[in-house]
């Protein structure tokens, strides 16, 4: 395994899309085609299955050294209003391009920090976003929740709304990592709010841990997994610290290159926690989220309901998702667009009546078609092109390509279809990049992306 890892162990996409943001075509994109886009999705998609929305609440008191969100860090709470209003006016931009109402499938909070916010505040976001929606059946709401500042109102008012899921950012629970990272938080915090969260009614709560962060060992990894086992959250998302300073600025810059573990180490406390976690009766589910047999996301990997978008791995899929606040990426199927990144520009352009979009990109058929392999591959770790309609340009290409994976027993092809082993499973995402002929077509000059593992 350590020669694989050497081997494969370079700059790849995670695939959260296809193609990936650094390969968006801007030169074919515009508002109005963005526009028409979501109009098309909406009208093919909002009866059968509802919409999604993103909600990108980027607030923090204080900066998380390993984090690569877009984040502000502030203590002036009186920022909560102003950006909720400014939240509400472009879902309702958004909204003008609907002949009938929305049916709300999903609704993810995530951030910066969405328990930064008052109770108050966020359930006055929430009626507001509703206001203008019907709830769908079977919806799915969730939140992400520091545990150091999530409160028993926070969980109760959210729940009241119709909030079932919540994930906590645990990430590691040792003091140096902790301290490292700027995320010091004891056990008894996390433990607070999954016990609570339980009690008032959450049917999924999370946890999100991190392997290969700054000072962190195996030992670590097995005493956080050991505590986490304690808790036994419904759900786990256990992936590998993306270290991208050069994207992410000082940020990532409070350590340095040699305080990380190498790849070996990393790949050891993946192996180690994955190990431990299905002792525990959690299931690996797509790259890097473990499940409960109970949890809706072991459920929708069963049935072959598993998706895969900007927020990660979903238990179920909606052709449109919307995403509002500064920062947040939509995504319509047709189309990307990703918002503005300064909070000052976000409210400038809004209220000028103005859906604020720094980017996009709209997908060609050839998108399309990539697109799809590689969600097959992601969620499912297997996909075909036995009809015409289903093979990909520059077929030859990529079966040169995917015959080195088959060689080292990571995939195996039969009939035009490909299916990743158990040992190919941790190197899904240099898999999906044979698929990637923008990738190949045109190699960055620079680093875009964090190492695969």
């Amino acid at each position: 395994m350590c020669n694989l890892v050497n081997k494969y162990n370079v700059a790849g996409p995670r695939y959260t899309s296809y193609p990936t943001v650094p390969y968006w075509n801007m030169e074919t994109f515009s508002v109005d085609r963005w526009k028409a886009s979501v109009q098309k999705s909406f009208n093919e998609s909002n009866a059968a299955e509802g919409i999604s929305l993103y909600i990108h609440l980027p607030f923090c008191e204080s900066l998380c050294t390993f984090c690569g969100c877009n984040k502000r860090i502030t203590k002036r709470h009186e920022v909560e209003q102003p950006y909720i209003k400014t939240l509400l006016k472009e879902w309702a931009l958004y909204c003008e391009l609907f002949e009938t109402k929305p049916n709300i499938k999903e609704i993810h909070l995530g951030g910066g920090t969405p328990t930064f916010f008052s109770p108050e505040n966020l359930q006055r976001l929430i009626e507001g976003l509703l206001s203008y929606a019907n709830v769908a059946a079977g919806h799915e709401f969730s939140f992400e929740g520091h545990p150091n500042n999530t409160t028993a109102a926070h969980l109760q008012t959210l729940y009241d709304l119709g909030f079932r899921r919540v994930c906590f950012g645990v990430q590691d629970y040792n003091e140096t990592v902790q301290k490292a990272i700027h995320r010091v938080q004891p056990f008894e915090n996390v433990q607070r709010v999954t016990e609570l969260a339980r009690k008032i009614g959450y049917t999924s709560v999370g946890h999100d841990l991190i392997f290969g962060l700054p000072f962190q060992t195996s030992e670590h990894v097995q005493e956080t997994i050991e505590k986490t086992k304690l808790l036994k959250p419904d759900r786990i998302a256990f992936y590998s610290y993306a270290h991208v300073p050069w994207i992410k600025g000082n940020g990532q810059r409070g350590f340095r290159d040699e305080d990380l573990p190498t790849a070996d180490e990393k790949t050891a406390q993946y192996n180690l926690g994955k190990q431990l976690l299905q002792e525990a009766d959690y299931t690996d589910i797509g790259m890097d989220h473990f499940a409960l047999p109970t949890d809706s996301l072991y459920t929708s990997m069963i049935e072959k309901r598993l998706h895969r978008n900007f927020m990660g791995y979903t238990a179920q899929k909606t052709q449109l998702m919307i995403g509002l606040g500064v920062s947040s990426i939509a995504d319509s199927w047709y189309g990307f667009a990703q918002n503005v990144k300064n909070i000052e520009t976000y409210h400038h352009l809004v209220n000028e009546g103005m859906i604020p979009l720094a980017k996009g990109h709209i997908l060609s058929a050839e998108d399309l078609l990539i697109r799809t392999h590689i969600l097959n591959l992601m969620c499912h770790f297997k996909t075909s092109w036995t009809t015409e309609t289903t093979q990909v340009p520059e077929l030859a290409n990529i079966t040169e390509k995917l015959a080195e994976f088959e060689r080292d027993q990571l995939i195996q092809i039969q009939n035009n279809t490909i299916s990743i082993t158990k040992k190919g499973k941790p190197f899904v995402r240099n898999i999906c990049m044979a698929f990637d002929v923008l990738l190949q077509r045109k190699k960055p000059n620079t680093q875009l992306f964090s190492m695969t593992v």
